[in-house]
């Protein structure tokens, strides 16, 4: 299955899965070489018992994890700001990581060439958006996510809007992309 495509420019409701006529698909691998977005596929059912989502942990020194359900239930009278706020493009200073548990949404990247790539992230997928990358997230058109969050350390929720292209992280993240992500964790 195909999880990731290069959108249109088309940003008129954040919910419809704008790609391009016909679709241009983009491998996972590729779209690690030109963003350093990772993607790994947990079994949901077993992730508890298994080992695999332990050992991404402890090899990638994640230490804090909570929980967090996106609906219109969830937020109630909140919800429509909220996913605003969510769709609203920006960067973080941490890396972030998603596991979704339940439900569907998407991610949306920027690749090398500032055109936008569309993740659709489903259960059993753990996303990990490398830090200072301009990125954003909106539900599907079911409304409902669940998602395990993942920090090193203490966890850090701020954003920083687009444009910021003068913090160091930043810079940094623009110099590894011009280089190419070479091999995945």
């Amino acid at each position: 299955m195909n999880k990731a495509w290069y959108m249109d420019d088309e940003t008129s409701d954040q919910r419809l899965q704008h790609h391009r006529n016909p679709p241009e698909f983009i491998s996972l691998d590729e779209l690690y070489k030109k963003t350093g977005v990772e993607i790994f596929v947990l079994n949901v059912d077993t992730y508890a018992t298994d080992g695999v989502f332990d050992k991404i942990k402890k090899d990638r020194g994640y230490s804090y994890e909570d929980e967090l359900v996106c609906s219109k239930e969830c937020f109630g009278q909140a919800y429509e700001e909220k996913l605003k706020s969510f769709y609203t493009e920006h960067i973080h200073t941490d890396e972030e990581i998603r596991f979704v548990l339940e439900g569907s949404g998407y991610f949306d990247v920027r690749d090398d060439k500032d055109q936008w790539i569309r993740i659709l992230v489903t259960p059993g997928d753990l996303v990990v958006l490398p830090k200072a990358i301009y990125h954003r997230f909106t539900l599907d058109t079911k409304n409902h996510i669940k998602v395990k969050r993942l920090f090193i350390g203490t966890p850090v929720w701020q954003a920083y809007n687009r444009p910021a292209d003068d913090m160091e992280c930043r810079r940094v993240y623009v110099s590894q992309q011009r280089q190419g992500f070479a091999t995945a964790f």
